[in-house]
């Protein structure tokens, strides 16, 4: 039964992917490219953190094809991130955790507008 709790996953996804900004830029990025430079271990964390959203998306009824999708992001991210160098350039552009949060926020939109009820007129 989804909660319609939002704060938590945009906090989270503007954490791990936004948070930062490089001055004089447009260039936003979080903490996943910075957790990402930790050789060997660093993609493998911010993989895990990003499970979180994944996880609230489980609580909220989305839907299987949600998941995969949203644990594909994470896989591309975690995976193309390890890769020495190119992988962290990567990190720092692919947003996974933004993408998960975006697909999730949409499923919530959609739920909320279902639930809305509908007037009666007057009376």
């Amino acid at each position: 039964m989804p909660t319609g709790n939002r704060a938590d996953i945009d906090r989270l996804a503007r954490l791990l992917d936004t948070q930062f900004k490089l001055p004089g830029t447009n260039f936003r990025f979080g903490l996943d490219g910075i957790i990402g430079l930790i050789p060997g271990v660093g993609d493998t964390i911010s993989g895990g953190l990003g499970l979180y959203i994944v996880h609230r998306a489980r609580q909220e009824g989305a839907s299987g094809g949600m998941i995969f999708k949203m644990i594909w992001n994470l896989l591309v991210d975690t995976i193309l991130g390890a890769i020495p160098l190119v992988g962290d350039l990567f990190d720092f552009a692919h947003k996974a955790n933004a993408k998960n949060a975006r697909m999730l926020q949409q499923h919530l939109d959609k739920h909320e507008a279902t639930l809305k009820p509908v007037g009666r007129g007057r009376a």
